[in-house]
């Protein structure tokens, strides 16, 4: 009776965690849509500005920092509609849910920033030229393209705060690549207001140069947020960290000798691990089956957002 009572302390115990660990998923789906929805509505309304403005008053830099802002609106989007896919269950073609798809919004994000990068580089570069080389004529920046810079500079700063928080807390790599986006705007938006500082007196190349800046920082993210994300794609090798606590947890169980070949594939913020353990030679099929079973299930217990554990056991031969 005693057995039988424990037992089903046991199963509400694990079914309590599942309900909380459903639970936190929810609201971090709902904080990685905030995130998106938070950044989209800003870069609509800088979008316009910036464009309008840029335009009006004879800002090269504020104008290419405009079309970066547009940009923004279309990744934004196609970030929206991956994360969207993210959170659709498991199915029998996607047995580990949709979770991937948080990668892939990050590598799409990333790219959208690089082609921005290099078409806003290349027409900053030949503006500078322009006004160097060919002697063209350029207007000075109007004063409300300087108070748009600096607008822009304090509320991308609150947007990197907010986002980078967010990403932190549900370790989805799209967020992340966001938060690394709000950034570099802010690096961006002080070299346009540089530029419009010099334009204003007298120094007009400065502007479009400052243009040829802001590309630099874009391209830079880009490479960074591909980087990142691509990672999560693959099987790799677990950080130090989790690596200490898989490898303490194993060599807390009796019959284990070694622990080989730890592997992480990654599925969003989720995350599966492969591994090798050895075991004393003169253990059982059995009793091999049975450490595996411990392990994986301490593994669960101390490990967040583990969605698996593999583990593979082996006579350890190195006793022979």
């Amino acid at each position: 009776m005693v057995a039988y009572g424990s037992r089903i302390n046991k199963n509400i115990k694990r079914m309590m965690k599942e309900k909380d660990a459903s639970r936190a998923v929810e609201l971090n789906d709902r904080r990685n849509i905030f995130a998106v929805n938070l950044g989209l509505g800003s870069n609509l309304v800088l979008a316009f500005l910036k464009v309008t403005f840029g335009i009006a008053g004879h800002s090269p830099a504020l104008l290419a920092d405009g079309i970066n802002s547009s940009s923004d609106v279309v990744y934004y989007i196609a970030a929206k509609v991956f994360l969207h896919m993210s959170v659709k269950p498991a199915d029998k073609e996607h047995p580990y849910g949709h979770r991937q798809m948080e990668n892939i919004a990050a590598i799409v994000v990333g790219s959208f920033i690089i082609t921005t990068a290099i078409a806003i580089f290349w027409n900053s570069i030949d503006l500078v030229y322009d006004i160097i080389i060919r002697k063209t004529k350029a207007h000075e920046a109007a004063h409300i393209t300087f108070i748009i810079a600096l607008f822009t500079v304090g509320l991308k700063t609150v947007l990197t705060a907010v986002t980078r928080s967010i990403g932190i807390k549900t370790k989805n790599n799209a967020i992340k690549a966001l938060a690394y986006d709000h950034l570099n705007d802010i690096f961006a938006s002080v070299a346009v207001a540089i530029g419009i500082f010099f334009s204003r007196l007298g120094h007009f190349w400065v502007d479009p140069l400052a243009g040829c800046i802001v590309a630099l920082f874009i391209l830079k993210t880009g490479i960074e947020i591909i980087r990142e994300s691509a990672y999560g794609l693959m099987s790799t090798e677990p950080d130090e960290e989790l690596k200490n606590i898989i490898e303490t947890k194993a060599w807390q169980i009796p019959g284990i000798t070694g622990v080989e070949n730890i592997r992480v594939h990654t599925f969003g913020q989720f995350f599966m691990v492969n591994m090798d353990i050895l075991l004393d030679q003169s253990l059982t099929i059995s009793q091999g089956d049975a450490i595996a079973d411990v392990l994986e299930s301490q593994l669960n217990k101390e490990i967040h957002n583990l969605l698996e554990a593999h583990i593979h056991y082996h006579p350890d031969r190195r006793e022979q």
